[in-house]
């Protein structure tokens, strides 16, 4: 499960707004928005899975563990 933490994170990483993540996830901006929150607000598994798929597709790696969670960029999508 993509934490909201890691969705920033991974945006970050690959240099992508709220709004170019919504789009290539093809879920709303506001769950995108619920997703990325601190709030607890609930968000359907069905979007986690779609942004999960869509950070997955540029290389993007998420990893939870018992020491904490994070992501990983193993390529750039670009090649």
């Amino acid at each position: 499960m993509i934490t909201a933490r890691q969705s920033r994170a991974a945006r970050a990483l690959l240099g992508w707004t709220q709004e170019t993540l919504a789009e290539k996830a093809r879920v709303s901006l506001t769950a995108l928005k619920h997703l990325e929150s601190e709030s607890g607000l609930d968000v359907y598994e069905t979007t986690r899975d779609q942004v999960r798929w869509a950070f997955e597709r540029e290389g993007i790696v998420l990893l939870n563990s018992d020491q904490g969670v994070g992501v990983l960029l193993v390529h750039d999508g670009t090649g």
